[in-house]
């Protein structure tokens, strides 16, 4: 794993050590007070034995972002970038050489002053670990419309990774499970009219044959997935509409047989589709994922890319 601290206005202390337990102050603020946050993102062997990194200069970009959000230093773009890459090239015999299947990269900060009191620490660890890793999900997601509990309110943070968006998203997440659920669906904090995010991943629709989204805002996370799946979409000609998109609608569309695909797009996730969505005990039934046309071909683009099956004209690979 790759380690770096902060400390009197620098990143110091490079190193890269065998993955194992750091010692932490039991004051130690990140526990104490919620300085932490962390990305992920994937590196993919290709045919010919060659490894890259897809598209880490967008997640360096989205930490800082988290970082400036939760009061914490700024990591330059080249740190972040090279530290994954170093990590990664030792690491590549861990890079499964298998379809859908990638090395999982985390890189994380937290404040590592050993204070108690509420205000930013001065001191900080980044880190950056890795593990191999299959399909997120092995079937078509049953999910269902939350109208209770709020995973982020505007001025919040649920555009940062925090780690306690992730927290306080549990509770609601496993009584959905428990419930036969695979996924919850976010609504706004306000009303709960509105579509947010699915569990995991930005949520996508097919629509009346425009892919809808909800636009991005300080609700809603800038995923590196959706970003690429919209550039896709744009470049083959079809309608993209980043904009509120109410439960209303959605549940209409899928009345009328005009919401012909829905799925999560993440890192995590990759392209998992929505099977069911349920509403108030009400039960959605989609098209049979596997005759969808749109999903199907961006999942396809997605991997001839990033497995590099077919010429990198984006740029997107980086490559270790």
């Amino acid at each position: 794993m790759f380690m770096a601290d902060y400390a009197d206005g620098e990143w110091k202390n490079f190193q890269i050590v065998p993955y194992g337990d750091i010692p932490v102050s039991p004051a130690n603020s990140a526990l104490h007070y919620g300085q932490s946050f962390f990305e992920g993102l994937k590196a993919y062997k290709h045919a010919d034995g060659e490894v890259s990194v897809f598209r880490p200069d967008k997640n360096a970009v989205r930490f800082n972002k988290s970082a400036e959000r939760l009061c914490m230093p700024q990591l330059p773009e080249e740190i972040f970038i090279q530290s994954i890459a170093a990590v990664v090239d030792i690491d590549r015999d861990w890079v499964p050489a298998k379809a859908n299947h990638s090395l999982y990269i985390r890189p994380f900060m937290f404040a590592t002053d050993p204070f108690l009191g509420v205000a930013p620490s001065k001191t900080y660890k980044y880190i950056v670990l890795t593990g191999p890793t299959g399909p997120f999900f092995a079937k078509p997601l049953r999910v269902k419309i939350e109208t209770h509990f709020t995973r982020a309110a505007e001025g919040g943070m649920g555009y940062a990774k925090s780690s306690g968006n992730y927290g306080g998203a549990m509770l609601p997440a496993r009584k959905a499970t428990q419930e036969g659920f695979d996924q919850l669906i976010w609504t706004d904090a306000k009303e709960h009219q509105y579509i947010e995010e699915m569990g995991s991943a930005n949520a996508m629709f097919f629509l009346d044959g425009k892919l809808i989204t909800p636009a991005v805002h300080d609700t809603i996370l800038d995923g590196v997935t959706r970003n690429t799946v919209l550039t896709l979409a744009r470049e083959w000609g079809i309608p993209v509409e980043e904009r509120k998109v109410s439960v209303a609608e959605l549940l209409e569309g899928a009345k009328n047989g005009k919401l012909t695909d829905a799925f999560g797009a993440g890192t995590a996730a990759t392209i998992a589709p929505v099977g069911s969505i349920s509403y108030h005990d009400e039960e959605y039934f989609l098209s049979d994922p596997k005759e969808r046309e749109f999903s199907n071909k961006i999942l396809n683009a997605l991997n001839a890319i990033r497995y590099g099956d077919v010429p990198d004209t984006h740029g997107w690979n980086y490559m270790v």
